[in-house]
Protein backbone atom coordinates (compact mmCIF):
# COMPACT_ATOMS: atom_id res chain seq x y z
CA UNK A 1 0.00 0.00 0.00
CA UNK A 2 1.16 3.60 -0.43
CA UNK A 3 0.09 5.63 2.44
CA UNK A 4 0.70 9.16 0.69
CA UNK A 5 1.89 10.10 -2.33
CA UNK A 6 5.91 11.83 -2.58
CA UNK A 7 6.43 15.04 -4.78
CA UNK A 8 9.81 15.10 -6.62
CA UNK A 9 10.58 17.80 -3.80
CA UNK A 10 10.23 15.26 -0.63
CA UNK A 11 12.02 12.51 -2.72
CA UNK A 12 14.90 14.81 -3.13
CA UNK A 13 15.25 15.67 0.91
CA UNK A 14 15.22 12.07 1.64
CA UNK A 15 17.52 11.45 -1.09
CA UNK A 16 20.14 14.25 -0.40
CA UNK A 17 20.09 12.64 3.48
CA UNK A 18 20.95 9.16 2.54
CA UNK A 19 23.97 10.90 0.14
CA UNK A 20 25.34 12.83 2.98
CA UNK A 21 25.30 10.78 5.87
CA UNK A 22 27.09 7.83 3.40
CA UNK A 23 29.80 11.13 1.95
CA UNK A 24 30.41 11.64 5.86
CA UNK A 25 31.40 7.95 6.11
CA UNK A 26 33.31 7.88 3.48
CA UNK A 27 35.01 11.31 3.96
CA UNK A 28 36.06 10.39 7.35
CA UNK A 29 37.90 7.08 6.66
CA UNK A 30 40.70 8.60 5.48
CA UNK A 31 41.12 9.76 9.14
CA UNK A 32 40.62 6.20 10.71
CA UNK A 33 44.25 5.69 11.24
CA UNK A 34 44.46 3.83 14.47
CA UNK A 35 41.61 1.37 15.94
CA UNK A 36 41.23 4.64 19.12
CA UNK A 37 40.09 7.21 16.07
CA UNK A 38 37.87 4.18 14.90
CA UNK A 39 36.61 3.38 18.50
CA UNK A 40 36.56 6.47 20.20
CA UNK A 41 36.87 9.26 17.74
CA UNK A 42 40.75 10.35 18.75
CA UNK A 43 39.51 11.86 21.91
CA UNK A 44 39.10 15.27 20.43
CA UNK A 45 35.56 16.42 21.08
CA UNK A 46 34.12 19.44 22.60
CA UNK A 47 31.32 19.14 25.11
CA UNK A 48 29.14 20.51 22.63
CA UNK A 49 29.51 17.76 20.56
CA UNK A 50 29.83 15.11 23.00
CA UNK A 51 26.46 16.36 24.24
CA UNK A 52 24.72 16.12 21.74
CA UNK A 53 26.11 12.77 20.25
CA UNK A 54 25.66 11.84 23.69
CA UNK A 55 21.44 12.39 23.76
CA UNK A 56 21.37 11.84 20.32
CA UNK A 57 22.37 8.27 20.71
CA UNK A 58 19.43 7.82 23.17
CA UNK A 59 17.12 9.67 20.70
CA UNK A 60 16.17 6.93 17.94
CA UNK A 61 13.63 4.90 17.42
CA UNK A 62 12.78 4.26 21.52
CA UNK A 63 12.29 8.50 21.56
CA UNK A 64 10.57 9.33 18.97
CA UNK A 65 8.06 6.18 17.51
CA UNK A 66 8.35 4.78 21.38
CA UNK A 67 7.59 7.68 23.28
CA UNK A 68 4.74 9.13 21.05
CA UNK A 69 2.99 5.83 21.19
CA UNK A 70 3.97 4.98 25.12
CA UNK A 71 1.97 8.53 25.79
CA UNK A 72 -1.08 7.37 23.65
CA UNK A 73 -0.72 4.21 26.00
CA UNK A 74 -0.15 5.43 28.79
CA UNK A 75 -0.12 9.11 29.12
CA UNK A 76 1.64 11.94 30.51
CA UNK A 77 3.55 9.50 33.42
CA UNK A 78 6.00 8.68 29.91
CA UNK A 79 7.32 11.96 31.05
CA UNK A 80 8.82 10.41 33.71
CA UNK A 81 11.13 9.08 31.17
CA UNK A 82 12.89 12.47 30.63
CA UNK A 83 12.45 13.88 33.93
CA UNK A 84 13.23 11.63 36.90
CA UNK A 85 14.23 8.78 34.85
CA UNK A 86 17.27 10.54 33.34
CA UNK A 87 18.32 14.20 34.69
CA UNK A 88 19.16 12.79 38.30
CA UNK A 89 21.12 9.89 36.52
CA UNK A 90 22.79 12.21 33.91
CA UNK A 91 24.20 14.32 36.32
CA UNK A 92 25.77 11.59 38.92
CA UNK A 93 27.40 10.15 35.81
CA UNK A 94 28.91 13.81 34.76
CA UNK A 95 29.47 15.05 38.40
CA UNK A 96 31.08 11.14 39.96
CA UNK A 97 31.11 8.29 37.85
CA UNK A 98 32.98 9.74 34.95
CA UNK A 99 36.55 10.60 36.73
CA UNK A 100 36.63 6.66 37.18
CA UNK A 101 35.88 5.81 33.59
CA UNK A 102 37.70 8.76 31.33
CA UNK A 103 40.84 8.51 33.78
CA UNK A 104 41.02 4.38 33.57
CA UNK A 105 41.68 5.15 29.81
CA UNK A 106 39.47 2.64 29.55
CA UNK A 107 37.48 2.03 25.40
CA UNK A 108 34.74 0.38 27.22
CA UNK A 109 32.69 -0.86 30.11
CA UNK A 110 33.42 -4.20 30.23
CA UNK A 111 36.89 -2.82 30.05
CA UNK A 112 36.64 -1.37 33.67
CA UNK A 113 34.96 -4.18 34.90
CA UNK A 114 37.88 -6.04 33.66
CA UNK A 115 40.30 -3.46 35.87
CA UNK A 116 38.12 -2.66 38.79
CA UNK A 117 37.46 -6.78 39.47
CA UNK A 118 38.51 -9.52 36.70
CA UNK A 119 38.22 -11.12 33.46
CA UNK A 120 35.34 -13.61 33.95
CA UNK A 121 33.48 -10.38 35.07
CA UNK A 122 34.45 -8.40 31.83
CA UNK A 123 33.62 -11.17 29.58
CA UNK A 124 30.43 -11.74 31.39
CA UNK A 125 28.62 -8.20 31.05
CA UNK A 126 30.52 -8.01 27.42
CA UNK A 127 28.65 -10.61 26.22
CA UNK A 128 25.32 -9.89 27.79
CA UNK A 129 25.81 -6.05 26.54
CA UNK A 130 26.06 -7.68 23.07
CA UNK A 131 23.20 -9.44 22.95
CA UNK A 132 21.14 -6.27 24.86
CA UNK A 133 22.85 -4.14 22.08
CA UNK A 134 21.86 -6.50 19.24
CA UNK A 135 17.86 -6.47 20.71
CA UNK A 136 18.00 -2.72 20.71
CA UNK A 137 19.26 -2.16 16.71
CA UNK A 138 16.66 -4.54 15.94
CA UNK A 139 14.38 -1.95 17.60
CA UNK A 140 16.05 0.74 15.35
CA UNK A 141 15.64 -0.88 11.91
CA UNK A 142 12.29 -2.39 12.87
CA UNK A 143 10.87 1.52 13.42
CA UNK A 144 12.66 2.80 10.45
CA UNK A 145 11.45 0.04 8.37
CA UNK A 146 7.92 0.94 9.72
CA UNK A 147 8.50 4.67 8.50
CA UNK A 148 9.01 3.39 4.49
CA UNK A 149 6.51 1.12 4.96
CA UNK A 150 3.96 3.70 5.97
CA UNK A 151 5.32 6.51 4.07
CA UNK A 152 6.35 4.59 0.71
CA UNK A 153 4.49 1.82 1.02
CA UNK A 154 7.14 -0.71 0.44
CA UNK A 155 7.06 -4.38 2.21
CA UNK A 156 8.48 -5.03 5.78
CA UNK A 157 11.72 -6.66 4.19
CA UNK A 158 13.37 -4.46 1.81
CA UNK A 159 12.53 -1.48 4.02
CA UNK A 160 14.88 -3.44 6.64
CA UNK A 161 17.48 -3.84 4.00
CA UNK A 162 17.31 -0.97 2.85
CA UNK A 163 17.93 0.57 6.19
CA UNK A 164 20.18 -2.11 7.63
CA UNK A 165 22.47 -2.03 4.62
CA UNK A 166 22.76 2.24 4.74
CA UNK A 167 23.97 2.18 8.47
CA UNK A 168 26.47 -0.58 7.91
CA UNK A 169 28.20 1.14 4.95
CA UNK A 170 28.98 4.82 6.90
CA UNK A 171 29.74 3.31 10.77
CA UNK A 172 31.68 0.42 8.35
CA UNK A 173 33.70 3.31 6.72
CA UNK A 174 34.81 5.33 9.82
CA UNK A 175 33.06 3.98 13.18
CA UNK A 176 32.29 6.24 15.99
CA UNK A 177 33.49 9.33 14.34
CA UNK A 178 30.52 9.07 11.64
CA UNK A 179 28.27 7.76 14.08
CA UNK A 180 28.78 11.03 16.18
CA UNK A 181 28.41 13.84 13.15
CA UNK A 182 25.30 11.86 12.15
CA UNK A 183 24.07 12.06 15.29
CA UNK A 184 24.28 15.65 15.66
CA UNK A 185 22.80 16.28 12.61
CA UNK A 186 20.23 13.92 13.08
CA UNK A 187 19.88 15.96 16.44
CA UNK A 188 18.90 19.34 14.88
CA UNK A 189 16.62 17.72 11.80
CA UNK A 190 14.63 16.19 14.44
CA UNK A 191 13.58 19.42 16.59
CA UNK A 192 13.26 21.43 12.85
CA UNK A 193 11.59 18.70 11.28
CA UNK A 194 9.11 17.26 13.55
CA UNK A 195 8.38 20.19 16.09
CA UNK A 196 5.95 21.10 13.53
CA UNK A 197 3.91 18.12 14.59
CA UNK A 198 2.88 19.41 17.99
CA UNK A 199 2.51 23.15 16.77
CA UNK A 200 -0.16 21.72 14.35
CA UNK A 201 -1.62 19.76 16.49
CA UNK A 202 -1.93 22.29 19.13
CA UNK A 203 -3.31 24.76 16.33
CA UNK A 204 -6.26 22.19 15.43
CA UNK A 205 -7.29 21.17 18.91
CA UNK A 206 -7.43 25.11 19.98
CA UNK A 207 -4.71 25.12 22.83
CA UNK A 208 -2.34 23.17 25.06
CA UNK A 209 -5.04 23.78 28.20
CA UNK A 210 -7.87 22.06 26.01
CA UNK A 211 -5.44 19.11 25.19
CA UNK A 212 -5.01 18.67 29.02
CA UNK A 213 -8.79 18.76 29.45
CA UNK A 214 -9.86 16.38 26.86
CA UNK A 215 -7.62 13.68 27.72
CA UNK A 216 -8.84 11.56 31.60
CA UNK A 217 -7.11 12.83 34.80
CA UNK A 218 -5.21 9.44 34.75
CA UNK A 219 -3.54 11.01 31.85
CA UNK A 220 -2.54 14.26 32.15
CA UNK A 221 -0.82 14.69 35.66
CA UNK A 222 2.93 13.32 36.60
CA UNK A 223 2.46 12.43 40.66
CA UNK A 224 -0.57 13.70 41.81
CA UNK A 225 -2.54 10.58 41.09
CA UNK A 226 0.15 7.36 41.65
CA UNK A 227 -0.98 7.27 45.27
CA UNK A 228 -3.12 4.58 43.79
CA UNK A 229 -1.81 2.43 40.44
CA UNK A 230 -5.70 2.59 39.46
CA UNK A 231 -5.56 6.04 38.86
CA UNK A 232 -2.85 6.65 36.41
CA UNK A 233 -2.98 5.11 32.37
CA UNK A 234 0.41 3.02 33.57
CA UNK A 235 -0.96 1.87 36.73
CA UNK A 236 2.19 2.08 38.78
CA UNK A 237 2.70 3.69 42.27
CA UNK A 238 5.07 6.13 43.01
CA UNK A 239 7.43 3.98 44.60
CA UNK A 240 7.40 2.26 41.33
CA UNK A 241 8.63 4.98 39.59
CA UNK A 242 11.00 6.45 41.69
CA UNK A 243 12.60 2.74 42.90
CA UNK A 244 12.05 1.18 39.66
CA UNK A 245 12.42 3.81 36.94
CA UNK A 246 14.30 6.97 38.88
CA UNK A 247 16.66 4.86 40.37
CA UNK A 248 17.39 1.43 39.02
CA UNK A 249 16.77 1.36 35.37
CA UNK A 250 17.93 5.28 34.79
CA UNK A 251 21.15 4.99 36.93
CA UNK A 252 21.57 1.72 35.20
CA UNK A 253 21.08 2.93 31.36
CA UNK A 254 22.99 6.25 31.69
CA UNK A 255 25.62 5.63 34.07
CA UNK A 256 26.36 2.23 33.05
CA UNK A 257 25.38 1.66 29.21
CA UNK A 258 28.29 1.97 27.15
CA UNK A 259 26.19 2.83 24.21
CA UNK A 260 25.52 6.60 25.62
CA UNK A 261 28.83 6.86 27.68
CA UNK A 262 30.88 6.06 25.05
CA UNK A 263 30.01 8.95 23.42
CA UNK A 264 31.66 11.20 26.50
CA UNK A 265 35.03 9.01 26.40
CA UNK A 266 35.05 10.95 23.03
CA UNK A 267 35.55 14.20 24.96
CA UNK A 268 38.63 15.83 24.57
CA UNK A 269 39.35 16.46 28.33
CA UNK A 270 38.32 15.26 31.51
CA UNK A 271 36.42 18.64 32.31
CA UNK A 272 34.63 18.15 28.78
CA UNK A 273 33.55 14.65 29.33
CA UNK A 274 32.32 15.56 32.77
CA UNK A 275 30.09 18.53 31.29
CA UNK A 276 28.97 15.63 27.92
CA UNK A 277 26.12 14.18 30.09
CA UNK A 278 25.53 17.46 32.00
CA UNK A 279 24.87 19.66 28.48
CA UNK A 280 23.21 16.71 27.19
CA UNK A 281 20.42 16.86 30.45
CA UNK A 282 19.02 20.55 29.08
CA UNK A 283 18.15 19.30 25.77
CA UNK A 284 16.83 15.83 27.55
CA UNK A 285 14.20 17.95 29.12
CA UNK A 286 13.13 19.69 26.56
CA UNK A 287 12.40 16.59 24.67
CA UNK A 288 8.92 15.88 25.76
CA UNK A 289 7.41 19.17 24.13
CA UNK A 290 7.59 17.35 20.80
CA UNK A 291 7.09 13.63 21.65
CA UNK A 292 4.92 13.73 24.88
CA UNK A 293 2.44 16.42 23.29
CA UNK A 294 2.63 14.79 19.78
CA UNK A 295 1.26 11.28 21.61
CA UNK A 296 -1.41 13.49 23.76
CA UNK A 297 -2.91 15.10 20.55
CA UNK A 298 -2.74 11.79 18.69
CA UNK A 299 -5.13 10.85 21.87
CA UNK A 300 -7.55 13.63 21.90
CA UNK A 301 -7.92 12.88 18.18
CA UNK A 302 -8.19 9.18 18.19
CA UNK A 303 -10.68 9.74 20.70
CA UNK A 304 -12.69 12.06 18.65
CA UNK A 305 -15.16 10.71 15.89
CA UNK A 306 -15.19 13.10 13.91
CA UNK A 307 -11.23 13.58 13.27
CA UNK A 308 -11.11 10.46 11.19
CA UNK A 309 -7.76 10.07 13.12
CA UNK A 310 -7.53 6.06 14.07
CA UNK A 311 -4.03 4.13 14.86
CA UNK A 312 -3.13 1.42 12.81
CA UNK A 313 -3.58 -2.37 13.49
CA UNK A 314 -2.22 -5.45 12.91
CA UNK A 315 -5.26 -7.53 13.12
CA UNK A 316 -7.22 -6.63 16.05
CA UNK A 317 -3.43 -5.31 17.77
CA UNK A 318 -3.37 -1.78 17.87
CA UNK A 319 0.34 -0.74 16.76
CA UNK A 320 0.70 2.43 19.10
CA UNK A 321 4.12 3.05 17.21
CA UNK A 322 2.42 4.29 14.30
CA UNK A 323 0.72 7.30 16.42
CA UNK A 324 4.14 9.96 15.29
CA UNK A 325 4.15 8.79 11.63
CA UNK A 326 0.27 9.01 11.00
CA UNK A 327 0.34 12.68 12.73
CA UNK A 328 2.93 13.97 9.88
CA UNK A 329 0.90 12.34 7.05
CA UNK A 330 -2.09 14.24 8.76
CA UNK A 331 0.12 17.59 9.22
CA UNK A 332 2.51 17.98 6.48
CA UNK A 333 1.58 19.34 3.11
CA UNK A 334 2.62 17.64 0.08
CA UNK A 335 6.54 18.88 -0.60
CA UNK A 336 7.26 19.35 2.65
CA UNK A 337 6.99 15.40 4.10
CA UNK A 338 9.91 14.43 2.99
CA UNK A 339 11.45 16.75 5.68
CA UNK A 340 9.41 15.14 8.31
CA UNK A 341 10.19 11.78 6.71
CA UNK A 342 14.11 12.71 6.73
CA UNK A 343 13.74 13.64 10.23
CA UNK A 344 12.25 9.95 11.57
CA UNK A 345 14.62 8.32 9.06
CA UNK A 346 17.64 10.11 10.82
CA UNK A 347 16.53 9.26 14.09
CA UNK A 348 16.37 5.63 13.58
CA UNK A 349 19.94 5.30 11.40
CA UNK A 350 22.00 7.46 14.33
CA UNK A 351 20.39 5.47 16.85
CA UNK A 352 21.27 2.33 14.93
CA UNK A 353 24.45 3.82 14.49
CA UNK A 354 25.20 4.38 17.97
CA UNK A 355 24.42 0.64 18.67
CA UNK A 356 26.43 -1.14 16.16
CA UNK A 357 29.22 1.44 17.15
CA UNK A 358 28.82 0.31 20.43
CA UNK A 359 28.35 -3.75 19.41
CA UNK A 360 31.85 -3.63 17.74
CA UNK A 361 33.93 -1.89 20.49
CA UNK A 362 32.71 -4.69 23.16
CA UNK A 363 32.91 -7.41 21.11
CA UNK A 364 36.63 -6.14 19.26
CA UNK A 365 38.11 -5.44 22.62
CA UNK A 366 35.62 -7.18 25.03
CA UNK A 367 35.18 -10.57 23.62
CA UNK A 368 37.30 -11.14 20.56
CA UNK A 369 41.09 -9.27 21.91
CA UNK A 370 39.87 -10.70 25.48
CA UNK A 371 39.21 -14.80 24.53
CA UNK A 372 39.88 -15.36 20.90
CA UNK A 373 43.32 -12.80 20.09
CA UNK A 374 44.97 -11.49 22.95
CA UNK A 375 47.68 -10.70 20.73
CA UNK A 376 45.90 -9.10 17.91
CA UNK A 377 47.62 -5.69 16.68
CA UNK A 378 46.04 -2.44 16.28
CA UNK A 379 45.70 -2.57 12.65
CA UNK A 380 44.10 -6.09 12.98
CA UNK A 381 41.69 -4.87 15.42
CA UNK A 382 40.75 -1.83 13.40
CA UNK A 383 39.78 -5.09 10.15
CA UNK A 384 37.55 -6.69 13.25
CA UNK A 385 35.65 -3.57 14.31
CA UNK A 386 34.80 -3.05 10.56
CA UNK A 387 33.86 -6.75 10.12
CA UNK A 388 31.70 -6.56 13.57
CA UNK A 389 30.15 -3.91 12.48
CA UNK A 390 28.55 -5.79 9.52
CA UNK A 391 27.94 -9.08 11.51
CA UNK A 392 26.19 -6.77 13.98
CA UNK A 393 23.79 -5.35 11.40
CA UNK A 394 22.77 -8.50 9.73
CA UNK A 395 22.15 -10.26 13.21
CA UNK A 396 19.75 -6.76 14.08
CA UNK A 397 17.89 -7.84 11.13
CA UNK A 398 16.83 -10.92 13.08
CA UNK A 399 15.86 -9.15 16.23
CA UNK A 400 13.93 -6.73 13.93
CA UNK A 401 11.51 -9.20 13.18
CA UNK A 402 11.08 -10.30 16.67
CA UNK A 403 10.75 -6.09 17.64
CA UNK A 404 7.69 -5.73 15.31
CA UNK A 405 5.72 -8.68 17.41
CA UNK A 406 5.40 -6.05 20.10
CA UNK A 407 2.51 -4.25 20.46
CA UNK A 408 4.90 -1.29 22.08
CA UNK A 409 8.68 -1.00 21.53
CA UNK A 410 8.76 0.55 24.66
CA UNK A 411 7.56 -1.95 26.75
CA UNK A 412 10.13 -4.12 24.40
CA UNK A 413 13.11 -1.93 25.56
CA UNK A 414 12.50 -1.71 29.57
CA UNK A 415 12.35 -5.02 29.70
CA UNK A 416 15.20 -5.94 28.15
CA UNK A 417 17.34 -2.95 30.33
CA UNK A 418 15.72 -4.76 33.32
CA UNK A 419 17.22 -7.61 32.67
CA UNK A 420 21.13 -6.36 31.77
CA UNK A 421 21.37 -2.55 33.11
CA UNK A 422 19.66 -2.80 36.19
CA UNK A 423 21.42 -5.35 38.34
CA UNK A 424 24.79 -4.08 36.55
CA UNK A 425 24.04 -1.00 38.31
CA UNK A 426 24.57 -2.14 41.54
CA UNK A 427 27.96 -4.14 40.23
CA UNK A 428 28.97 -0.47 39.38
CA UNK A 429 27.86 1.33 42.47
CA UNK A 430 29.74 -1.36 44.61
CA UNK A 431 32.41 -1.24 42.53
CA UNK A 432 33.28 2.31 42.38
CA UNK A 433 32.25 3.42 45.98
CA UNK A 434 33.84 0.43 48.23
CA UNK A 435 36.86 -0.81 48.43
CA UNK A 436 36.45 -3.99 49.63
CA UNK A 437 33.50 -5.57 47.21
CA UNK A 438 35.51 -8.44 45.42
CA UNK A 439 35.93 -9.95 41.82
CA UNK A 440 33.85 -13.25 42.80
CA UNK A 441 31.46 -11.08 44.40
CA UNK A 442 30.95 -8.55 41.34
CA UNK A 443 30.50 -11.83 38.95
CA UNK A 444 27.78 -14.35 41.19
CA UNK A 445 26.26 -10.63 42.21
CA UNK A 446 25.90 -10.38 38.25
CA UNK A 447 24.56 -14.03 37.10
CA UNK A 448 21.70 -13.65 40.12
CA UNK A 449 20.36 -10.14 38.89
CA UNK A 450 20.39 -11.03 35.46
CA UNK A 451 18.67 -14.55 35.92
CA UNK A 452 16.21 -13.70 38.48
CA UNK A 453 15.23 -10.93 36.44
CA UNK A 454 15.01 -12.65 33.19
CA UNK A 455 13.27 -15.68 35.03
CA UNK A 456 10.80 -13.36 36.73
CA UNK A 457 9.81 -12.22 32.98
CA UNK A 458 9.68 -15.33 31.13
CA UNK A 459 7.11 -16.32 34.76
CA UNK A 460 4.99 -13.43 34.29
CA UNK A 461 4.65 -13.43 30.46
CA UNK A 462 3.80 -17.48 30.38
CA UNK A 463 1.24 -16.90 33.25
CA UNK A 464 3.68 -18.57 36.14
CA UNK A 465 3.09 -15.55 38.66
CA UNK A 466 0.59 -13.07 38.28
CA UNK A 467 2.17 -9.50 37.28
CA UNK A 468 0.53 -8.32 40.45
CA UNK A 469 2.63 -9.99 42.93
CA UNK A 470 5.57 -8.34 41.33
CA UNK A 471 4.57 -5.27 41.64
CA UNK A 472 2.87 -5.40 45.20
CA UNK A 473 -0.18 -4.28 44.10
CA UNK A 474 -4.02 -5.18 42.78
CA UNK A 475 -3.35 -3.40 39.23
CA UNK A 476 -0.56 -3.12 36.87
CA UNK A 477 0.76 -2.69 33.78
CA UNK A 478 3.36 -4.41 31.65
CA UNK A 479 5.12 -1.19 32.15
CA UNK A 480 4.70 -1.63 35.92
CA UNK A 481 6.41 -4.83 35.63
CA UNK A 482 8.94 -4.25 33.82
CA UNK A 483 9.61 -1.10 36.48
CA UNK A 484 9.51 -3.31 39.55
CA UNK A 485 11.38 -6.39 38.04
CA UNK A 486 13.93 -3.76 37.48
CA UNK A 487 14.38 -3.03 41.18
CA UNK A 488 14.06 -6.95 42.10
CA UNK A 489 16.88 -7.46 39.94
CA UNK A 490 18.79 -4.75 41.28
CA UNK A 491 18.39 -5.64 44.80
CA UNK A 492 19.41 -9.16 44.01
CA UNK A 493 22.07 -8.17 42.82
CA UNK A 494 23.31 -5.73 45.26
CA UNK A 495 22.81 -8.15 48.30
CA UNK A 496 24.46 -11.18 46.61
CA UNK A 497 27.32 -9.28 45.94
CA UNK A 498 27.75 -8.18 49.29
CA UNK A 499 27.50 -11.42 50.52
CA UNK A 500 29.55 -13.25 47.81
CA UNK A 501 32.22 -10.44 48.74
CA UNK A 502 32.43 -11.09 52.59
CA UNK A 503 33.45 -14.35 52.20
CA UNK A 504 35.90 -14.28 49.06
CA UNK A 505 39.72 -12.62 48.50
CA UNK A 506 39.65 -8.86 47.65
CA UNK A 507 41.79 -7.16 45.43
CA UNK A 508 45.15 -5.39 47.05
CA UNK A 509 44.18 -1.59 47.34
CA UNK A 510 47.41 -0.49 45.17
CA UNK A 511 45.39 -2.25 42.25
CA UNK A 512 42.39 -0.21 42.71
CA UNK A 513 43.90 2.98 42.29
CA UNK A 514 42.01 5.45 40.19
CA UNK A 515 38.76 2.76 39.95
CA UNK A 516 37.33 3.38 43.70
CA UNK A 517 36.13 6.03 45.30
CA UNK A 518 38.59 7.70 47.88
CA UNK A 519 42.05 6.19 45.74
CA UNK A 520 40.71 8.07 42.95
CA UNK A 521 41.75 11.72 43.28
CA UNK A 522 40.42 14.38 40.50
CA UNK A 523 43.50 15.77 39.12
CA UNK A 524 43.11 18.62 37.64
CA UNK A 525 45.56 20.44 34.98
CA UNK A 526 46.45 24.51 35.40
CA UNK A 527 44.38 24.87 32.64
CA UNK A 528 41.20 23.56 34.35
CA UNK A 529 42.10 25.14 37.60
CA UNK A 530 41.92 28.31 35.69
CA UNK A 531 38.47 28.20 34.58
CA UNK A 532 35.98 30.06 35.56
CA UNK A 533 33.03 28.73 38.09
CA UNK A 534 30.28 29.38 35.61
CA UNK A 535 31.78 26.79 32.50
CA UNK A 536 32.69 23.97 35.30
CA UNK A 537 30.31 20.95 35.30
CA UNK A 538 28.96 21.53 38.93
CA UNK A 539 28.05 24.68 38.23
CA UNK A 540 26.01 23.57 35.21
CA UNK A 541 24.77 20.47 37.15
CA UNK A 542 22.70 22.89 39.57
CA UNK A 543 21.21 24.48 36.90
CA UNK A 544 20.12 21.51 35.27
CA UNK A 545 18.77 19.90 38.79
CA UNK A 546 16.57 23.20 39.61
CA UNK A 547 15.08 22.65 36.27
CA UNK A 548 14.19 19.45 37.19
CA UNK A 549 12.43 20.26 40.49
CA UNK A 550 10.82 23.29 38.99
CA UNK A 551 8.82 20.99 35.75
CA UNK A 552 7.93 18.25 38.37
CA UNK A 553 6.41 20.52 40.25
CA UNK A 554 4.62 22.58 37.49
CA UNK A 555 3.05 19.35 36.01
CA UNK A 556 2.52 17.56 39.68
Amino acid sequence: MNTIGLTFVDWLLIALYFGFVLGIGFYLKKFMKNDEDFFLAGRKNSSWVAGLAFLSANLGALELLGMTGNTFKYGMYVAHFYWIGAIPAMLFLGIYMMPFYYSSKIKSIPGYLKLRFDEKTRVLNAFAFAIMTLLVSGINLYAMALVLHTFLGWNWDVSMWVSAATVAAYVTFSGLMSAIFTEIIQFFLIWFGLFLVSVMGIIEIGSIQEIFTRVPAAYNTLWSTSGNPADNGMMISWGGIVLGLGFVLSFGYWTTDFLVVQRAFSAKDLRTARLTPIVASFFKMALPFIVILAGLIAYVLANDPKSGFQLLKDGSQINYDSALPLLIVRYYPTGLIGLGVTALLAGFMAGQAGNISAFNTVWTYDIYKSIINKKASDAHLLKMGRAATLVGVLLSLVTAYWAKSFPSIMDYMQAIFSWVNAPLFATMLLGMFVVWITPNGAFWGLVLGMGSSFTLYIAVKFGWIEGSLLTMSNSSSEMAANFWRAWWAWLICFGSTIIVSLFTKKKPREELVGLVKGLTPIVETEAEKLVPYYLRPGFWAIASLIIFIALNIYFW
